[in-house]
Formats: structure tokens, C-alpha cells, sequence
């Protein structure tokens, strides 16, 4: 069965057999984290790139005086550090929620499959302008959203990220986050998510437990968030993307593809 960073990344980037082979065998070893501990801390040098295998993490920066703001969650199939191929130091911390095991790929492998492979290298591209995306939209929460809207965002954001690796089951998941964490998350106190909450339950959009949830009515939580899954980027790239990837590895469709738009002799 592909890891779940395949499935993610096949999302995206049509890779070839071979292609998932390499990433399955770069990502052979693989070490857990217990819940609370960092993966990688703010200001490490990184010399390997992780993968979540399961669990849950979390990016987050600490300010001096020991206040701490989450930036975004990490699931099964996302990519931890790709800061590893150009950055010298990291600039946040990412610690795991809960007990987590992640696949660590070396910054030498790391760094050959995204110049020897394009599609690999597409792919990951593709990983670091989702994040990207999921960061803008985050922005937009805080600044915009109010309590209940900032938590319907995320836990559809949550849906669709973890759906789209196949840990979804009649619209449930596992949400293992306390509300502080999620108050940390979402710009909010523990007492307002928890009130906020309660109100979702009430309305029968979302039946909430300990450590997991279920969105009785994605529909309107959509509606109430103001916002789709568009932003996550999911789906086959455009068609030149792919064109050229045939042409970069001498695919004769591909050839005759680029030569029919060519102007004649």
C-alpha cells in the first residue's frame, strides 16, 4: 500500500511507478516522537526532512517570553522540512501533538530526487504552495473570521487534508487536539473554543469527542466559513506541466504533442 506521502503527493503530480518506488524507498527509516516533544526545534540546523507516517504535529513559534503561536498542523503525508534543501537554520519549531512517527529522508537523497526527478520535484514544489495557501488562509481566520467561524474553517481545512489521504469514514476523523490547542491555533481562549464548540453540537453540524470529530453537515460548516476547497489545490497540474514532463523524459507522445503546436518549416 503507498505511504501516505505518495497518495498525498499523487494528488498533485501524475508520478510514474518508478517514481513512487523512489520515494517509498528513500523513506525506509523511520522514527517516532512522543506527544509533546519536538521533531525539529526552532533554530536547528536540519539535516534530514520528515515526513509524517502517522499522528499528528505542529508547527509553532515561541516568542522570548515563552508565548507560543501554532501556525499550522501536520498530518499523515505532509512533508515537515523541506527547508532543508536551501535554508541554513530553521525558523519555527515542529513538535509532535501526539505520539508521532515520521520517515526521515537525508538531505543528499532529498536533494537528488528533486534534481534528477521532475516530477518528485513538481511534486514537492506543489507541497510547499499548499502550505503556503493553508498559511494565507490562516491569515485571513485571524484577521477576518470570527470564534465560530475560524473553528468551521479548520475543521473543514482538516476534513479535506485528511480525507485526502484516506482517514475519513463517514465524515470522521481523528482530531486529537485539546482546546488549548486549538485556542493557541485559532487566535481564541480555551473558554470561547469551548463555548463555540458547544454551539456547533447544539446546531448538529459537528459531533465532537475526545479525540476525534464528525462533520454532520460539511455543507454548512462550508457555508458558515465562507470558503471551499479550492485553496488546497488538489488535482492534476495544467496540461503544459505535464506536456513537459514527457518531453524531459523523451516520452514520444509528449514529442508529438509539443511538435504539433509548431509553426511549419
Amino acid at each position: 500500500m503507498p505511504s501516505p506521502l505518495v497518495r498525498k503527493l499523487a494528488l498533485f503530480s501524475p508520478l510514474r511507478a518508478d517514481d513512487r518506488d523512489r520515494i517509498m524507498s528513500a523513506t525506509t527509516h523511520l522514527e517516532t516522537f512522543q506527544a509533546e516533544t519536538d521533531i525539529v526545534s526552532q533554530g536547528q540546523v536540519p539535516r534530514s526532512m520528515f515526513v509524517v507516517e502517522d499522528g499528528m504535529a505542529a508547527r509553532y513559534r515561541v516568542l522570548k517570553d515563552g508565548r507560543r503561536q501554532i501556525l499550522t498542523f501536520l498530518i499523515p503525508g505532509d512533508l515537515c522540512d523541506l527547508h532543508v534543501f536551501l535554508l541554513k537554520e530553521m525558523d519555527h519549531g515542529i513538535a509532535a501533538v501526539t505520539n508521532t512517527r515520521v520517515r526521515a529522508l537525508t538531505r543528499d537523497r532529498a536533494m537528488a530526487m528533486n534534481f534528477q526527478h521532475p516530477r518528485i520535484a513538481a511534486a514537492f514544489w506543489w507541497s510547499t504552495l499548499q502550505e503556503e495557501a493553508i498559511l494565507r488562509e490562516r491569515i485571513v481566520a485571524l484577521g477576518r473570521r470570527s470564534a465560530r467561524e475560524r473553528i468551521a474553517y479548520l475543521f473543514c481545512e482538516l476534513y479535506w487534508r485528511f480525507e485526502a489521504v484516506d482517514l475519513v469514514t463517514d465524515h470522521h476523523f481523528s482530531l486529537p487536539l485539546t482546546q488549548s490547542e486549538l485556542a493557541d491555533a485559532l487566535g481564541l481562549t480555551p473558554v470561547h473554543v469551548n463555548r463555540t464548540l458547544r454551539k456547533l453540537v447544539a446546531e448538529g453540524l459537528i459531533e465532537k469527542r475526545r479525540n476525534s470529530v464528525t462533520l454532520l453537515d460539511i455543507s454548512a460548516l462550508k457555508e458558515v466559513a465562507d470558503i471551499d476547497r479550492d485553496y488546497l489545490h488538489f488535482g492534476a497540474p495544467p496540461v503544459e506541466v505535464e506536456t513537459y514532463f514527457d518531453r524531459l523524459e523523451g516520452n514520444s507522445a509528449g514529442e508529438a504533442a509539443a511538435g504539433a503546436g509548431s509553426p511549419p518549416a
